[in-house]
């Protein structure tokens, strides 16, 4: 029980002392985990792991939606594979498709890669200006 609340605290301690980018990370991580899990519901059968977990996917999708800058040039690429990715999410929750969850979690995945490469160069830019002052 202990070992739980720990990790518990420590989840919390994680989320408030993140990042807007290393939130945003999390984000693409969870909708990963919730894409993973709602493969092994279709292929267990067992339709409200499913159906729950795609959900879960499409809610942190729809986050990463409405908080997209719709003013900069980059939000109108990104937003229709956004809109996309949502698409597909409903697509294998009703039609059972493993296919259309592969093909979301791919995106999602490319996503994920590519805001890791963000925070990176971010950080090594920070800690590049920081060690010249």
């Amino acid at each position: 029980m202990a070992v739980n609340q720990a990790y518990q605290t420590y989840q919390n301690n994680s989320v408030n002392t993140a990042s807007p980018g290393e939130l945003t990370l999390m984000l693409y991580n969870g909708c990963l985990k919730f894409i993973k899990y709602a493969k092994t519901g279709i292929e267990n059968n067992n339709y409200e792991m499913k159906n729950t977990n795609i959900q879960k996917a499409q809610k942190i999708i729809q986050e990463l939606m409405i908080t997209l800058d719709q003013e900069t040039d980059i939000a109108k690429q990104v937003m229709p594979l956004y809109d996309y990715i949502n698409r597909r999410l409903m697509d294998g929750n009703v039609d059972n498709s493993l296919d259309a969850l592969e093909e979301a979690h791919v995106l999602v995945t490319e996503f994920r890669d590519t805001w890791k490469e963000v925070i990176q160069q971010t950080r090594q830019k920070q800690y590049g200006q920081g060690v010249n002052r």
